[in-house]
């Protein structure tokens, strides 16, 4: 279950050594291990992936590999002493929260240890990370939390101050694409492209590996950029680059929607195409209002996406003008990075990498997402090929 995880042999080897000590104190002293953790790490470094290895270790039969029945029960989520929270949403709500705290109080019922994940601990308001905090500092003797956030500055200090925090690092690119292409079967070639210009997320390279359409996206968004001579051009391309967000958001949301209605309708017993009985429309409202507020952090993540894209492309332009002698992330359009670098000064590719980074400040705080496209990219007009 370790396989899947790369470029992290440090924290691999702090669970490892946890978990074969949690089977030595399992029938003796439980109290002793530690029972909160964070992994804490970039986008794409496998935080969810090392904590759900920790929990098969933890929830196997006394092993500190776990076994193939607990790796699958922990893969499908439906190991009965296993509980995972993550959202789709902006936020996690207080009541998922209270849920989850109040499962964590149960024995466990097959194994030796209730283990506890929440992705994205992050997204938890100071509210809801309070009603955490009462499970944290008085856990079951049996309960493993394990909390992934990207920063532990992410997390109230109080939470902080209860955990055992894991820093993951930034996997290698030859790592991530030796991944992907032995997990998937990319071809090498186009597995170190994809790990490359996802700047080692493996999630990402992935996508990028194996969806022409996430690289074309990728490539319209650089060539928008590379294109801005004035500030209509700015304004035109802005509008552009919301559409290509739009589209990558419902293109990865759209199937999954349609598939969770039918499987509801199914339950309910309401034949496709049939009308909905009156009493059954408040349970679908429900699912459409869960799937509005997903499409809208999937917009989000597309627009997030874009503008680390235009970060690369930046500072592969910035490494021109200052003449560093490091490999470009975008490689294939390296002629038209010199000619970007050679019409503009270090000052003026600074000042844009500024402006993405307020961009992404913005959006996070509810600005509208074309006028903080625009501002970001009026500051890009002055680099145009």
């Amino acid at each position: 279950m370790w396989d899947e995880l790369t470029g992290q042999s440090e924290a691999i080897a702090v669970f490892r050594a946890a978990s074969d000590r949690a089977n030595d104190l399992a029938a003796d002293s439980p109290a002793s291990m530690t029972h909160s953790w964070l992994i804490t790490g970039p986008p794409g470094s496998g935080r969810s992936n090392l904590a759900f290895a920790f929990a098969t270790a933890l929830l196997g039969p006394g092993t500190p590999e776990g076994d193939e029945a607990t790796r699958r029960q922990v893969d499908a989520r439906t190991h009965p002493d296993f509980g995972v929270l993550s959202t789709e949403r902006v936020i996690i709500s207080i009541d998922e929260v209270r849920a989850m705290v109040a499962t964590s109080q149960f024995s466990p019922s097959v194994g030796r240890y209730r283990v506890m994940v929440i992705e994205d601990a992050d997204r938890m308001t100071e509210r809801t990370s309070n009603v955490l905090l009462k499970a944290l500092e008085e856990p079951p003797p049996r309960t493993v939390w394990i909390l992934c956030a990207p920063s532990e500055a992410d997390l109230i200090p109080t939470i902080r101050s209860r955990v055992r925090s894991v820093r993951l690092r930034v996997p290698a690119v030859a790592d991530v694409a030796e991944l992907i292409s032995r997990r998937d079967g990319v071809d090498p070639a186009m597995a170190v492209r994809a790990a490359r210009e996802a700047q080692s997320h493996i999630g990402m390279a992935h996508r990028l590996a194996t969806n022409e359409q996430a690289r074309t996206r990728r490539e319209r968004t650089l060539q928008e950029a590379l294109g801005i001579r004035t500030v209509s051009d700015a304004v035109i391309a802005a509008a552009t680059l919301l559409e290509t967000a739009a589209d990558d958001a419902k293109a990865i949301t759209e199937e999954r929607d349609a598939e969770e209605r039918e499987a509801a309708l199914r339950s309910l017993g309401v034949e496709p195409g049939g009308t909905i009985p009156p009493a059954l429309r408040a349970q679908l409202k429900s699912l459409e209002d869960d799937q509005k507020r997903r499409a809208t952090r999937s917009l989000r993540d597309g627009l997030d996406r874009i503008m680390v894209d235009l970060l690369s492309l930046f500072r592969d332009i910035l490494l021109m003008q200052m003449h560093a002698d490091i490999e470009p992330i975008n490689l294939e359009i390296a002629d038209q990075l010199r000619v970007a670098a050679a019409i503009s000064t270090p000052a003026q590719t600074l000042a844009t990498l500024d402006a993405i980074a307020t961009a992404r400040r913005r959006i996070d705080n509810n600005v509208a997402p074309a006028l903080a496209l625009e501002a970001m990219l009026i500051s890009a007009r002055r680099v145009a090929s």
